[in-house]
């Protein structure tokens, strides 16, 4: 029995489920890809707009133009609508910071923090069309200064304060921002993170930025430039309670945001106004059934596509309250998001199958104390969830009562593609499967020449129609977006990533085609390997990596988490290798295990396969500057060592 098949049944849940009974999603999905235009222009209505669209598509491939003609504003969107109404004193922001503070910002409270900081950037001279940096903690100043520069017409680009300095220096300068936004420091397991010092060694190379502000976070003394550094608070003392929302062409660029890629130069995602707000604002409610009492907390940073489409743009298109943290999923203790939830009553839950799978190693003893009765929905994004991951999610989260949106969807979609959606009807849910495409999304899978394969077979994503949340184009790299995204398949978006599609219609995602080993001929994607190792029950998490071999091409390295209690043991090793031959095949054999405490990862909860490559490799790792916990690496490196003397 197939490992969703046995999860499926020890819950109670469908295994069979055929889609011809969903009538209400079919009928939706149906009309939107026949006719997507009237569907579209239906969706697009939801919003306000100051003039409505000559043409609803304008597509001459590769490039898409939605609403063409259309005036709106995303932060009238945001903002604006809801003050007129009794959501003005209606809960908008939920802020914990780290160390315990907590602010409550209304929607009026929000309203006439984005008039003062839309005032500040027009004194400073930032005009329609320019270009601004944030470089900010999980504070509600970040997204404030999101909404005040589309407010004016400004275009951001937020960078992810984990970043290095010279990773800031590449963006800006691609950008030509001219203002960078930042903060004293911020705080991350405790630890004060020197934002202004990063910021300013990343400016000396930077000659578009003309002025830098900043916001007070932790109180201590920081390097000063007069004339150039300006205090948020000081500007604030001038700044005028209103200004007016600039309308903007549905076609002009809302924000850019870079892709942040192992190798090559980071891609600047350029994503568009009007088509990116109609997209976010209609999957938002499909995909999480949003009601006025809801309180969503969406765990990612709002310095990637997930914290910028279901921190920002979405919830608050929708007047939704939402909770925003600053800090780390463990700190001061594993239970501090249980904390968060009994304390907000938070509804939806919005999170990584990697946090997911830290806290079931942590045990449910964790849980005890706190009452997550408020939970409603759960969601997943950001890889591939595993079965076992689900079941505990489903179990131990949700109390078996609440449903899990497993979404798939990328910085260049814009919006989530495939995912249940309980906003338009129940959809049986297969614990590991993201199930079907939202409407509007012309999904199929394919093999290399670009033929549909049935059922039951893996092969390449791509999306044959396009749809409003698509990326405008790569900034200032048109031939790059045509080559990544659009020539492998003409006429076709191309996700780059490998999936299943079942005999139920039901999506699998199986992870980059480009993350592949070659085995003695055999190609095995890393995602599948990982799944099957995860469902051995002493496994919590692991990691691929593999290493060159003269004779096989890629040796099979695994890096392994175990659970609470286990112990790591030449006999284990034999049964996860024996386990993971009974699931894939005997090609696929680790020819290296290495048990590990943690795995190194990115402070946006993702493990850094290619720094476990490098250990596995003897290689360079290079640069670690977004890595959560250096000391993972030092411990995989002492498992690297230790199997080595082993050999000898």
């Amino acid at each position: 029995m197939a490992d969703n098949e046995r999860i499926s049944t020890s819950l109670n849940l469908p295994v069979d489920t055929r889609i011809w009974p969903l009538k209400r999603y079919t009928d939706m999905h149906r009309f939107s890809i026949e006719d997507p235009e009237h569907f579209w222009s239906e969706e697009a209505r939801k919003l306000d707009w100051y003039e409505t669209w000559d043409k609803v598509l304008d597509w001459e491939p590769p490039y898409a133009r939605w609403f063409v003609g259309g005036k709106l504003n995303a932060s009238y969107q945001c903002v604006d609508r809801h003050v007129k109404t009794w959501r003005k004193s209606k809960v908008a922001i939920y802020w914990e910071g780290e160390t315990g503070e907590t602010r409550v910002l209304s929607y009026s409270t929000l309203y006439r923090d984005v008039n003062r900081f839309a005032s500040i950037l027009e004194k400073l001279g930032v005009k329609k069309g320019d270009k601004i940096a944030l470089y900010m903690p999980m504070v509600p100043e970040l997204p404030i200064f999101m909404l005040a520069a589309c407010r004016i017409g400004a275009v951001h680009t937020v960078i992810f304060s984990g970043f290095s300095a010279q990773a800031i220096a590449d963006r800006v300068n691609d950008t030509k921002a001219k203002i960078i936004i930042t903060a004293d420091g911020g705080y991350r397991r405790g630890k004060t993170i020197k934002l202004k010092e990063i910021t300013d060694e990343a400016v000396q190379d930077c000659p578009s930025i003309e002025r830098i502000i900043v916001v007070k976070r932790t109180g201590e003394d920081i390097p000063w430039s007069e004339g150039k550094d300006v205090w948020l608070s000081d500007l604030l003392t001038d700044a005028a309670k209103y200004v007016e929302p600039e309308p903007m062409e549905s076609t002009h660029p809302l924000y850019i945001l870079y892709t942040s890629g192992t190798t090559g130069k980071p891609k600047g995602i350029v994503h568009g106004t009007g088509g990116y707000l109609v997209y976010n604002h209609s999957a938002y409610k499909w995909v999480f059934d949003i009601r006025e009492d809801s309180v969503f907390w969406c765990t990612a940073d709002v310095g990637w596509v997930t914290g910028h489409s279901n921190i920002v743009y979405a919830p608050l298109s929708h007047g939704a309250a939402i909770v925003l943290y600053e800090g780390a999923p463990d700190y001061p203790e594993i239970d501090r998001w249980w904390d968060i939830i009994d304390k907000y009553g938070v509804t939806v839950l919005y999170t990584s199958p990697t946090a997911i799978r830290m806290f079931m190693r942590s045990g449910e003893k964790w849980l005890e104390k706190y009452d997550l009765s408020t939970l409603e929905l759960l969601g997943s994004v950001g890889e591939p969830i595993n079965p076992e991951a689900w079941e505990w999610y489903y179990r131990y989260i949700g109390k078996e009562r609440c449903p899990i949106v497993d979404t798939w969807w990328q910085t260049e979609t814009g919006g989530i593609m495939i995912s249940p959606t309980p906003g338009i009807e129940e959809i049986p849910l297969k614990p590991g499967s993201a199930t079907l495409p939202l409407p509007g999304v012309d999904a199929v899978i394919v093999d290399n020449d670009g033929n549909e394969i049935p059922p039951g077979e893996t092969g390449l994503l791509i999306i044959k129609k396009p749809w409003p949340g698509i990326m405008m184009d790569i900034y200032g790299d048109s031939d790059r977006y045509r080559e990544t995204y659009w020539s492998k398949f003409p006429g076709s978006y191309y996700a780059g990533d490998f999936a299943m599609r079942d005999k139920d219609g039901y999506f699998w995602m199986l992870g980059r085609a480009d993350e592949v080993l070659k085995i003695a001929g055999h190609r095995i994607g890393t995602a599948e390997v990982e799944s099957a190792v995860i469902s051995h029950p002493s496994v919590t998490e692991v990691a691929v990596a593999s290493k060159p071999d003269e004779i096989k091409g890629d040796a099979l390295v695994l890096f392994v988490t175990l659970r609470e209690n286990e112990k790591p043991s030449d006999e284990l090793k034999k049964e996860i290798n024996k386990h993971l031959r009974e699931n894939i095949g005997p090609i696929a054999t680790a020819d290296e295990i290495y048990f590990v405490d943690s795995m190194p990862k990115t402070r946006s909860g993702k493990i850094m396969r290619r720094v476990l490559k490098a250990v596995a490799s003897g290689q360079d790792i290079g640069d670690l500057t977004t890595l959560e916990d250096e000391g993972s690496v030092e411990e995989a490196k002492r498992a690297y060592a230790e199997l080595l003397k082993t050999k000898k």
